[in-house]
């Protein structure tokens, strides 16, 4: 792990397109700019977990079919045209 000491405006470069910079430092909160690609995924530490158990249920459940039903408000049924 790196540990890196930062005043306001500086920045840190990680690879050639990422780039945290920090904002502000008010009592024990530092407030960070991330700027990356918007391919790029980026949680709080504490979000990190519960999105990686997510994922792993989402990954043993068998896909289930998608089910959209349409109903229109205050309105007769349509009924099926017959031609003839």
């Amino acid at each position: 792990m790196l540990v890196l000491s930062r005043k306001i405006g500086e920045k840190i470069h990680v690879g050639n397109d990422i780039t945290i910079e920090v904002r502000r430092v008010a009592g024990n909160r530092v407030t960070l700019a991330v700027d990356a690609p918007r391919n790029v995924r980026i949680l709080r530490g504490e979000l990190r977990e519960a999105a990686m158990e997510f994922e792993v249920e989402a990954e043993r459940e068998p896909a289930r079919p998608v089910v959209v039903t349409h109903q229109r408000l205050g309105a007769m049924p349509m009924m099926p045209h017959v031609l003839g």
